[in-house]
């Protein structure tokens, strides 16, 4: 399964079933599980581990060292869940001693051409980056989100679950769950209402979520003020509370 011009390090943990491609290059402290297949000139360097079942086109860069000046070789590594989509020309970095030293990626993602994701990033499950998408060290992306195509993302910044990014969004402020985002820099333009359908959310759901981003964005209170309605809002609907909770832990502030 493994075409006789890839280079393979003898010290790379390499599952039976794994195919990989011509002309690859897997190096050392490298682990790939079953199922996952590597197209043709794609460099995966370690320490790396991939799980299983995940395609990984060609011509992708994987698991290289940190783009950060601070980065003195200490041990890093680069961590990527089951059943992803990594479409070609896609760069992920290991992580930074300053980052806690790992970029970590979830499972059933879908990650088109072209994106980069930086040290320290931590992408959840189920998200779809579309094409140039682009996540700068240190970001936090939560299960379920979708970024439009030429997403950029600033240093330290969360991105909640479900929420959305329209094509060429630039993002300094961390976006809650639930909201959908555009421009630059990146103003907040109501919930992801056709995603969280697509997702199987009730309409009363979606009706409560919405009622709750006005409470934040709308009713001209201060974030404090309107934070304290929102808990209220729990009450009625659980789905409320993970708004809660990314705003009380926002760092960033809100893109607001």
């Amino acid at each position: 399964m493994i075409h006789p011009s890839a280079l393979v390090d003898p010290l790379a943990r390499i599952a039976d079933s794994v195919e990989i491609g011509a002309f690859s290059i897997i190096g050392p402290d490298v682990e790939i599980g079953e199922g996952t297949s590597i197209g043709p000139h794609v460099v995966i360097e370690g320490p790396t581990r991939i799980g299983r079942d995940n395609k990984i086109h060609q011509f992708n860069s994987l698991g290289g060292p940190p783009q950060d000046k601070k980065y003195a070789g200490e041990p890093s590594r680069l961590e990527i869940g089951d059943r992803n989509v990594i479409r070609e020309y896609c760069t992920f970095n290991r992580g930074t001693e300053q980052g806690g030293g790992v970029t970590r990626i979830g499972s059933d993602n879908w990650i088109m051409a072209y994106v980069h994701i930086a040290h320290d990033c931590v992408l959840g499950s189920g998200c779809v980056l579309a094409n140039a998408a682009t996540l700068a060290g240190h970001v936090r992306v939560d299960d379920k989100v979708i970024l439009g195509a030429f997403t950029v993302v600033h240093q330290f910044c969360a991105i909640g679950q479900f929420a959305f990014s329209a094509m060429g969004s630039v993002v300094f402020k961390d976006v809650p769950p639930f909201v959908t985002v555009s421009g630059n820099s990146a103003q907040p333009h109501g919930i992801n209402s056709e995603g969280l359908r697509r997702a199987g959310f009730e309409p009363q759901t979606i009706q409560a979520l919405r009622r709750a981003y006005k409470t934040v964005y709308k009713k001209g209170l201060t974030l404090e003020n309107a934070l304290t309605e929102i808990t209220a809002q729990i009450s009625e609907c659980r789905e409320v509370e993970p708004l809660v909770r990314f705003i009380e832990q926002s760092s960033r502030g809100l893109v607001r």
